[in-house]
């Protein structure tokens, strides 16, 4: 039921002096005007902002302070912030402009668009935009979100060493053959019962890594790497989640906020301390002249004193080394599960591929990248659920490095770039 603010009695308590809640009523007065104010501010900041879109691609209506984002299935953005982009672009074309949050970005949809911008264009759209709540867990150090001169001196290190140490030939073969059959001996134990195999596959492509970062493999009963495995596990699916998505958007906000990201950052600083041990052992053991593994050669170039502007020290290290686990864990044994689960549902393929299987390699020996060639069919289902999982719908975002001219838009510098990798109108041989 309506009840008035002020009632008559008020007004006769007012006459006569005896009522104290005239300052109160003030003090109210004073908060709204000062929200009013703040809220007209806010309004006209982000008027001038929209009008500033002259020269950028078209793009839906964007509300003040949310953008876009009501567009959006809070419970699967990432997925929706794909389909959304899609129908948006059937009106807007290719190359449009939307907001994400305070967030505006242009975003590119289609084949033609992602590789003229990031292939051709490569070097003008090579910066990587800050995703806050990456951010905030590696502190902005590492391959991963680095810029510039941090990010060309890590990545030409890291690609170098860790093909130096076997990956793509042959020693990477044997690390793989050695935890597929760790993996296989496991499933063996549960004499053909139902299992999850998330954290099997997880186990198993994580200690492929091990070798090449730490020299060494873990025990699957071992409880400090499981307890890594887990939260890199929830730090990844915690970056797609309503709450992770809201982070990386408002970070100002949801750091004076209680939720569960605070929860998240703390058990990324577990990952922090257990690298900080092996790192800390691998200096104590560390031969220059014989390295063993990425952290041995990384800590070689850290004592290197000829370059003053070096990137190379402890913080990228331990969120580089963060990185390589973070994106290489997760999206592979995510692949291999999605692989699994299609093979059950499609047993003829499945089939078909031990049938082709058998006479190349046989029962007695693991496979290795040299029976790819003998092995197309195979081959192509690897590249068919590869495309078809559609296991990272949108790239990390890019930004301008400067002032861009793109297919007769301006994108200024800094400019949050997002290309969608989900292409559904493309038109594949069916063979």
């Amino acid at each position: 039921m309506y009840k008035p603010v002020l009632t008559i009695r008020d007004f006769r308590k007012l006459e006569s002096g005896t009522d104290t809640w005239l300052p109160s009523l003030e003090k109210e007065m004073e908060l709204f005007t000062t929200a009013l104010l703040g809220a007209l501010v806010l309004v006209l900041f982000w008027i001038f902002r929209v009008k500033d879109n002259s020269k950028l691609p078209p793009g839906p209506l964007a509300l003040p302070i949310v953008g876009n984002l009501p567009f959006l299935d809070k419970n699967a953005p990432y997925k929706s912030m794909m389909e959304v982009s899609l129908n948006f672009s059937k009106t807007y074309g290719p190359v449009m402009t939307m907001y994400l949050g305070w967030q505006r970005a242009v975003v590119l949809v289609g084949y033609d668009a992602v590789k003229e911008a990031l292939v051709d264009q490569g070097e003008d759209f090579s910066g990587r935009a800050p995703v806050h709540f990456l951010y905030k867990a590696t502190r902005g150090y590492g391959v991963g979100i680095s810029n510039g001169e941090r990010w060309r001196q890590l990545r030409r290190f890291t690609l170098s060493t860790l093909r130096d140490f076997g990956m793509g030939r042959k020693p990477m073969d044997m690390w793989i053959q050695e935890e597929s059959k760790h993996m296989i001996a496991h499933i063996n134990t549960l004499k053909g019962k139902p299992f999850d195999p998330t954290f099997i596959l997880s186990k198993t492509v994580s200690n492929v890594i091990c070798c090449l970062v730490f020299s060494e493999r873990f025990r699957s009963e071992d409880t400090q790497f499981l307890r890594q495995l887990q939260i890199l596990n929830k730090f990844i699916k915690f970056n797609s989640t309503p709450f992770g998505q809201f982070y990386s958007i408002f970070p100002w906000l949801m750091d004076h906020l209680p939720g569960p990201h605070h929860t998240m950052f703390a058990e990324v600083d577990e990952v922090r301390a257990f690298n900080r041990k092996k790192i800390e052992e691998h200096m104590k053991t560390l031969d220059p002249s014989s390295p063993r593994d990425f952290i041995d050669c990384f800590l070689i170039r850290m004592h290197q004193k000829d370059n003053p502007h070096s990137e190379f020290h402890f913080e990228n290290l331990w969120s580089t080394v963060l990185n390589l686990f973070a994106a290489g864990t997760e999206t592979t044994s995510s692949t291999i599960r999605f692989a699994l689960s299609a093979l059950i549902k499609y047993p003829d393929i499945q089939k078909k591929m031990q049938e082709e299987i058998d006479p190349v390699i046989g029962q007695e020996r693991s496979p290795n990248m040299d029976d790819r060639k003998s092995l197309p069919f195979c081959d192509a289902v690897i590249h068919e659920v590869q495309r078809f999982i559609d296991l990272v719908p949108f790239s990390l975002p890019h930004y301008a490095l400067k002032d861009i001219t793109f297919r007769g838009y301006t994108i200024p510098k800094v400019k949050h770039v997002c290309p969608v990798l989900k292409l559904p109108n493309m038109i594949l041989d069916k063979h």
